[in-house]
């Protein structure tokens, strides 16, 4: 089972699910527990290969991994905790798994927040996909992932948020950054699929203002999905719960109170 841990509320019957993404840990979220479990359950977790989650021993032979399985993977800890449904909060690939997560296990899923969300890859980050894939297996991947980091997150006041991750990212294998990496070979019928079709949750997607890989494409899905808001932080990249934490937490706090008014 995937590594977590729980902050427990008295005053609350309400879980908030945190997903990390890809080369991240549960560490990134240092900055949200504090708030958050002042008001609501909190479950943190470090998916599969990341942070103190150790891949399963029935994985070590498989070349790839699919969206589902570590979807699965979740699932598989909510299950274990008797957690009947959440509000589930993620970051870059993270909010790719939530998504998924609540196709899959809708009754499951309260709200989304959909921390610098990827639902579409540009020209450019098709692109780097692409070199990625021609690369991984012969260029040590702390090079490709500092390559990446830089180009999603480029700007100086985008430093802090890089380095987190690169950090977090040193605590991977080369075989299972490869994996992981594979990902990107069902990720875009999967996007697709997910642009195209509408979901009856309610889903606010916080985007920083200098997010220019994915922003543009989350602003069309907030016009053409009704349960879709969009809160763009200026002054801000890709990691927002990093860059600009108290925004974050105050609007998406909110995000879930109002929801429980409805």
């Amino acid at each position: 089972m995937l590594n977590y841990t729980t902050y427990l509320n008295p005053n609350s019957n309400q879980w908030v699910t945190f997903v990390h993404g890809a080369g991240g840990s549960s560490a990134i979220w240092f900055k949200q527990i504090r708030a958050f479990k002042a008001e609501f359950n909190v479950l943190i977790l470090d998916l599969r290969g990341h942070g103190s989650s150790k891949a399963k021993l029935k994985d070590a032979f498989k070349s790839k991994y699919t969206f589902d399985a570590i979807t699965n993977d979740i699932i598989e800890v909510i299950n274990h905790l008797k957690i009947t449904n959440s509000h589930f909060i993620g970051i870059s690939l993270g909010t790719i798994l939530i998504r998924n997560l609540a196709e899959k296990h809708p009754s499951k899923v309260l709200s989304m927040i959909m921390g610098g969300a990827i639902m579409k890859l540009n020209f450019r980050s098709q692109i780097l996909i692409k070199l990625g894939i021609t690369f991984k297996s012969i260029v040590p991947y702390m090079y490709l992932y500092k390559l990446f980091a830089f180009i999603i997150m480029p700007r100086k006041n985008h430093k802090k948020s890089r380095l987190i991750f690169v950090n977090e990212a040193k605590k991977l294998y080369q075989k299972e950054f490869v994996r992981w990496f594979k990902l990107t070979s069902e990720i875009n019928p999967l996007l697709r699929f997910f642009r195209t079709k509408d979901i009856n949750i309610p889903t606010l997607y916080v985007m920083g203002a200098e997010d220019h890989l994915f922003l543009p494409s989350i602003k069309k899905i907030t016009e053409k999905h009704l349960k879709s808001t969009l809160l763009v932080i200026e002054k801000c990249g890709h990691v927002v719960n990093i860059e600009q934490p108290e925004v974050f937490n105050t609007n998406t706090i909110q995000f879930i109170k109002n929801r429980l008014l409805d």
